[in-house]
């Protein structure tokens, strides 16, 4: 690691730490109209799609955004249940990953989450998952006010984390976003299901 200097891990939540339902894996909407009769699509129409990149950009409260949707798609269905359902089914953690990333912060590299999120599953992904005993902090969108790839996103934690970017490496499975970061001067590991993190550092 100190050959190439590299001082600091910046980690992706979804699809690197965390990877759908805790007990199978799967989308965290999978059953989620048999479970509270709210269908996943119309869900993705109605919410998701029109509202998301305003909410983890802190541009629209997502509570605003999503009470009038549930009113009209599930009006049984509170937003806190809604919410809490969510959180919970959108939890399975990296096991392997997460011991990598011990390893190396014990040996001194930072670790960081760098991901697109807004405010209350930050703080869920944060204190429930106990990500923060993991990290050193997280740099997430909603608080940054910019999303990844936009190039903004990684100027912003370069500045705050006090490193330079060419010693910061992303792990992040959007390609995308890659490409942004090494655009901004950051190394980057293109993260699969198949990834190793000991392997993809040497290999830079």
């Amino acid at each position: 690691m100190s050959r190439f200097a590299i001082k600091a891990l910046m980690v992706d939540v979804d699809g690197v730490l965390i990877n759908g339902r805790p007990r199978d894996g799967k989308h965290w909407s999978t059953d989620l109209e048999a479970d509270l009769g709210l269908s996943s699509s119309l869900l993705q129409n109605r919410f998701f799609t029109p509202h998301w990149n305003e909410i983890v950009t802190e541009k629209l409260d997502i509570l605003s955004a999503l009470k009038p949707v549930l009113a009209e798609l599930a009006p049984h269905l509170s937003s806190d249940d809604f919410i809490i359902y969510w959180f919970k089914n959108d939890a399975r953690l990296n096991a392997e990953l997460i011991q990598s990333l011990k390893f190396y912060r014990t040996a001194g590299v930072q670790v960081y989450l760098a991901t697109n999120q807004e405010h209350l599953r930050a703080e869920y992904i944060a204190q429930t998952l106990k990500l923060n005993e993991l990290t050193d902090t997280i740099y997430y969108s909603a608080a940054l006010g910019v999303k990844k790839p936009d190039h903004s996103f990684f100027k912003k934690a370069t500045k705050l984390s006090k490193l330079r970017p060419e010693e910061i490496v992303l792990i992040d499975d959007t390609l995308a976003n890659i490409i942004a970061a090494k655009e901004c001067g950051w190394h980057a590991i293109h993260w699969t299901n198949e990834s190793c993190l000991t392997t993809e550092l040497t290999q830079l």
